[in-house]
């Protein structure tokens, strides 16, 4: 009879933390996507308006791998006020051979979060300055916590600044973060003040109107946007694409579709047929990076089907290897 591998959470946090291994996983995911013939479908969506709920199920097919993932991911946004976490979800990890389910990884969003915090850190590692010192975080979430956390992985970050519209949740995450990375970290009252003298900048919310606003920049900032995942999510002012030196894209696709690339088309700022290169290109070498120290460059990441596939299959091996998770026969 099939086996399957049954992993909870708690194992999952034991067995695969963020670190630079899972910001390698990712990076190999994005790389995949622009040099090999992945089979990536579009994401499908389900929105629950009354309730501020999303749920989203994202897959993709990576030649070479053993196996492929399918994730559902419910994005429920009042939850906090109700104790409960905005997030959670699982992934499934099927055989790419038999299409036998391998795993079923009861994650609640804990996978995703660490394969969206190490892309934040994968585009900050290619389109940052290598000297980045300051960060500044929009968001107060656990999302905006990981993203703190994947950047001192691939830059020197000393100091940060956290900015959301709950002061006294960006003051408590500020002090967590200070502790826990053993960086000079603060809460700002106001988002410009967070974004006044920060090397790089990362939006984590689910806003549906501008929170960073394109005369706040200024040269040799770097701009990750993360939260931009349905149509009606847009955190960056339209005007910021115009303005960047250079615009990269997980993929181009989505970004198109639902991504700040999205908005900014919308309002006449980029042309609907402006061609930009993917992230995966800028690492495989086939578009160029950074153009230069003072430049600007905005990351626009919706989420794709590829890194979940890769962070699926990194967790597959640490739960092997730690001899973690429950043998059940279907």
């Amino acid at each position: 009879m099939p086996r399957m591998t049954i992993v909870t959470e708690a194992e999952l946090r034991r067995a695969v933390p963020l670190d630079r291994d899972a910001v390698a996983c990712v990076e190999d995911a994005f790389l995949a996507l622009a040099t090999k013939a992945v089979a990536m479908p579009p994401i499908l969506r389900l929105d629950i308006p009354e309730h501020r709920g999303e749920v989203d199920v994202k897959t993709a097919y990576v030649p070479g791998l053993d196996g492929f993932a399918i994730k559902i991911s419910p994005g429920f946004f009042d939850n906090p006020t109700l104790g409960l976490p905005s997030t959670n979800g699982l992934m499934v990890l099927f055989s790419a051979k038999t299409g036998l389910v391998d795993a079923v990884f009861l994650d609640n969003g804990y996978l995703t979060d660490v394969r969206t915090a190490a892309a934040g850190a994968v585009a900050a590692k290619h389109l940052s300055r290598p000297d980045s010192r300051v960060a500044a975080v929009f968001g107060a979430g656990v999302q905006a916590r990981l993203q703190l956390k994947a950047l001192t992985l691939v830059r020197p970050i000393a100091e940060a600044r956290i900015w959301a519209r709950d002061v006294g949740r960006a003051q408590a995450l500020a002090v967590k973060l200070s502790d826990e990375l053993g960086l000079a970290v603060h809460a700002e009252a106001a988002p410009q003040e967070a974004v006044d003298g920060a090397d790089i900048i990362v939006t984590t919310t689910p806003a549906a109107e501008p929170i960073l606003r394109a005369e706040w920049l200024s040269p040799g900032q770097h701009v990750t946007a993360m939260g931009s995942d349905a149509e009606h999510k847009n955190e960056l002012d339209p005007a910021i694409l115009a303005r960047a030196d250079l615009y990269v894209a997980d993929s181009l696709a989505q970004t198109r579709r639902l991504g700040e690339l999205h908005h900014a088309i919308a309002a006449g700022t980029v042309a609907a047929d402006a061609v930009f290169p993917e992230i995966g290109a800028v690492i495989a070498g086939t578009a160029p990076g950074r153009p230069s120290a003072a430049a600007i460059t905005v990351a626009d990441l919706t989420g794709t089907g590829v890194q979940d596939t890769a962070i699926a299959t990194l967790a597959r091996g640490r739960v092997a290897a730690a001899g973690v998770g429950t043998s059940f026969e279907s």
